[in-house]
């Protein structure tokens, strides 16, 4: 039991903080994304962390049993560098024994991808695909702050009120739109108004910038032939958002949901889902005969062999999955034929690290 709680907390220590690693560089890839959609005024950049929040669960589902795969890797690289295994060896301690105790802390580091893969992920993907909704189906004008200028959807062009107050109403504002003319070339309208505000149609199906008292000014840049329009209240169309339509998107759904389903994109989800969990013990009897080095070798030699081997993993379950989606795949044999493929091939090399080797038929005099 000494032994046990000594591997596995080293385990456990080494995962976590290839997890914590792999976790900052995914989050912040995806953090500068979201501050970049803010910046464009696609999102309230209040909502920025509570999408991050809710997208954690799916990123940890696929990055937890790498960080298990690295943390074995390491883990052991390090006993083998240090000659501590060749100790445990010598006081009795098998490798069989070792692969008992490194799968029990695989079955804690599975049940907790299982957990996020089939109840926190989609539950969380489900959540910040809502939030996400809801800012991009908002008005055009409902972020925007007096006294800055503010990105119109699309890149159209900006706007600007010098004040704003609670119920919508904007002061002083200028508002700029690019287009093209008939002949193609770039054209530029030019609004200035005293006052205006987000108004709604009598049917409530259409939003319009009302401004009043203003002038607008419509042309080509360079040319001197701009139009210049005094007006007492001009109206302008409001585009609505592009509203998204996921035909079969599945990444949201529950678990149950995919279960009860024929369709084969939520079969092929279903299938990935379980497939993470079954990454974890696969992953690990791949990982125990890599570990093993000579301490001339260093601790980090096999890691770019072991890597290439996952990443080739991780493809093949994605065009699997790809094609069961397609469906020039059936669900069965589906994903399943690749980890079958790969627990032969960890059975393999764990045959070869516990000593096996095959027997010789005939010896050359």
């Amino acid at each position: 039991m000494i032994i046990f709680r000594y591997l596995a907390r080293d385990l456990l220590a080494t995962t976590a903080a290839v997890a914590t690693v792999l976790l900052a560089v995914v989050m912040s890839g995806r953090f500068v994304q979201y501050l970049g959609d803010a910046a464009e005024g696609k999102i309230d950049p209040d909502v920025v962390f509570a999408i991050m929040g809710y997208r954690m669960p799916g990123f940890l589902e696929l990055i937890l049993p790498l960080a298990f795969f690295l943390g074995v890797l390491l883990a052991y690289g390090r006993l083998y560098q240090d000659n501590e295994m060749t100790v445990l060896h010598a006081c009795g301690v098998s490798r069989a024994r070792i692969t008992l105790y490194t799968l029990a802390v695989a079955a804690l580091i599975g049940g907790c991808v299982a957990g996020l893969s089939l109840w926190l992920a989609p539950k969380g993907m489900a959540r910040a695909e809502a939030v996400v909704d809801a800012q991009k189906n908002r008005g055009e004008f409902d972020l925007m702050d007096a006294g800055r200028f503010y990105p119109l959807r699309g890149g159209r062009g900006v706007s600007y009120a010098g004040q704003l107050n609670p119920e919508g109403l904007m002061k002083d504002v200028f508002l700029v739109e690019s287009g093209a003319d008939s002949q193609g070339e770039p054209r530029m309208t030019i609004v200035v108004a005293a006052e205006g505000a987000p108004q709604r149609s009598a049917q409530g199906k259409a939003v319009y910038l009302v401004l009043r008292d203003g002038y607008r000014y419509q042309g080509v840049p360079g040319r001197a032939d701009f139009e210049i329009t005094q007006f007492e209240e001009y109206g302008q169309r409001i585009p609505e958002p592009a509203r998204r339509d996921r035909p079969g998107w599945s990444e949201s759904l529950p678990t149950g949901v995919l279960r009860r389903s024929t369709d084969p994109a939520h079969i092929a989800a279903l299938q990935w889902r379980y497939s993470t969990v079954l990454l974890v013990p696969i992953v690990t009897l791949l990982a125990l005969p890599l570990a093993r080095t000579s301490p001339r070798e260093g601790r980090f030699a096999h890691i770019l062999p072991a890597m290439v081997l996952y990443v080739l993993y991780l493809i093949s379950l994605n065009a699997a999955r790809g094609a069961i989606e397609d469906g020039d795949l059936e669900p069965l044999p589906g994903l399943w034929a690749i980890h079958v493929l790969f627990l032969v091939l960890g059975g393999v090399l764990m045959q070869w690290w516990t000593g096996w080797r095959p027997r010789r038929l005939w010896v050359v005099a």
